[in-house]
């Protein structure tokens, strides 16, 4: 029970705040029941139970939800109210009393999910829409699990929301489609979108020169908007988004029942307008559907609809993985060693036809590899044909070093050790070697015997002596003698060794 964890956790010392972080629950709680003695504590208990509230007619409704979902927050109950209840005559601060009490006394701890958040520069009207894509998984009716996906779209300034759902992946058609629906919703378009680094818009970022995708090219080219590009790991570019997913995620998905999409999708629209778009956000004070009335101003009008019968004939397009397979219905398929290369867009374009994957570079273009469609999930289906032995190359390395270094003894020593030390990187390693002959061809044995003599193992150790024997030589230049040619004539004259004697005598 709380209060007596309260009362034997600051017996041992704990503070109040650490007692409240170690049990959850609010600091200020913690101090009230500190204070309170057993026989008060339990008339305390007792009003709660006698005492009317407002909430009590939804008491069995708030328990059953609790119990069921633990994880529910104060939050989320009163948006439930709200939907299904209709419940409209009490405010967000009681429902959270109301369910902390409800908690206490029927021992219902919460479990949290930690969020955290950071501060992004704000937006001025109309400038940006952030996008970004999510995925639940969600309890049906049926009582199965389903995997479902939802874009949402964020005006930056006002943080007007707009989400759409599908259950399957998104393909480059569908991303079109939501995209129009997103600007009907917002009645307009910002100058710019922000997108993180997705496969279904852009090939590749290409120094800062997007390569998009060729359906999301004709689509960009009849919009016209600037496209942002979030870099890798670069959650600040994109921080308002990135809680909107979360926030849909939590208040909006969790823990509500799967039926069908069309039911789901207008659910989450409603919510929207009840809770997504209408709650005060907690950074700007301010109701999102206020702000939107100001910004929708500031939005450019989309003019005529986009026409999506030219797309569609499209294959699909899935990345080559550096491993060199890609992926498609949850599974892995091989393409030949080597076709992955770096710098290069790595797209490949599949078609399925009587029960067989068709991978092609180019679209109507050779096919590359072919491969059954597995019926599973998480598999790797590979062709054997696809793998390329790395020996030739390995042996080539091999003779092309011995060929570099003088000494035999040292190249064996050297092969060896690298071969023994770094099986599964000896190509690298023999490659950093052959680097080093190549740039620094003076010094390149004496590095290796230098290298051998402190007991180093590595091409990259070879590669820093030799520059630092090559820095020193540049440092202590050999310097020519100069002979005086006045005196090049005079030889020295010869004396025995008696006089040399005589004089140390």
């Amino acid at each position: 029970m709380v209060y007596n964890e309260i009362h034997r956790l600051r017996k041992e010392g704990f503070s109040n705040s650490a007692i409240s972080r170690k049990l959850k629950i609010s600091r200020n709680r913690v101090i009230d029941y500190g204070k309170m003695k057993p026989d008060e504590f339990f008339k305390f208990t007792l009003s709660l139970q006698t005492r009317s509230k407002k909430l009590d007619p939804y008491r069995d409704q708030i328990l059953e939800w609790l119990k069921e979902h633990p994880d529910l927050s104060g939050a989320q109950i009163f948006d439930w109210l709200q939907e299904k209840l209709a419940v409209d005559s009490v405010t967000e601060g009681t429902v959270r009393n109301f369910v902390n009490e409800l908690r206490e006394l029927h021992c219902l701890p919460k479990f949290n999910v930690e969020r955290s958040y950071m501060a992004v520069p704000e937006m001025p009207k109309g400038k940006q829409i952030q996008v970004d894509f999510g995925e639940t998984r969600q309890l049906t009716t049926d009582g199965k699990y389903k995997k479902l996906y939802f874009i949402a779209f964020v005006l930056a300034h006002s943080r007007y929301k707009y989400v759409e759902w599908l259950d399957r992946p998104f393909k480059t058609t569908d991303l079109i489609r939501m995209h129009e629906n997103a600007f009907d919703y917002f009645k307009g378009m910002t100058k710019e979108i922000v997108y993180d680094q997705d496969h279904l818009l852009v090939i590749s970022e290409n120094a800062g020169d997007l390569i998009l995708t060729a359906e999301f090219t004709k689509y960009h080219q009849k919009r016209k908007f600037k496209i942002y590009l979030c870099r890798k790991a670069d959650p600040e570019s994109k921080g308002k988004i990135e809680q909107v997913v979360k926030y849909v995620k939590y208040n909006f998905a969790k823990n509500r029942t799967f039926d069908n999409l069309v039911d789901w999708q207008q659910a989450c629209l409603k919510w929207l307008k009840r809770t997504g778009n209408y709650k005060v956000h907690h950074n700007t004070k301010k109701r999102p559907v206020d702000v939107y009335t100001l910004e929708k101003e500031h939005l450019t009008k989309v003019s005529g609809t986009y026409i999506f019968e030219d797309i569609y004939t499209s294959s699909i397009t899935r990345q080559i993985h550096k491993d060199n397979v890609i992926r498609f219905d949850g599974n892995r398929y091989s393409v030949p060693a080597g076709t992955y290369r770096k710098d290069a867009p790595n797209i490949a374009y599949v078609d399925t036809l009587d029960g067989q994957l068709l991978i092609r570079l180019q679209q109507g273009g050779q096919v590359l590899a072919k491969h059954k469609i597995s019926q599973g999930k998480g598999q790797v289906i590979s062709d054997p044909s696809h793998k390329k032995s790395s020996h030739t190359k390995r042996n080539k390395l091999i003779h092309e070093v011995e060929q570099l270094l003088a000494d035999s003894s040292s190249t064996k020593w050297l092969i060896e050790e690298l071969t023994e030390r770094y099986p599964r990187h000896l190509l690298d390693q023999l490659q950093i070697v052959l680097s080093v002959g190549l740039k620094y061809p003076d010094f390149i044995d004496e590095a290796v015997q230098e290298m051998k003599r402190l007991k180093l193992t590595s091409a990259n150790d070879l590669r820093d002596i030799a520059f630092s024997l090559e820095l020193q030589s540049k440092m202590n230049p050999i310097k020519e003698t100069q002979l005086n040619e006045k005196y090049m004539n005079l030889v020295a004259p010869e004396r025995k060794e008696d006089i040399y004697l005589h004089v140390l005598q």
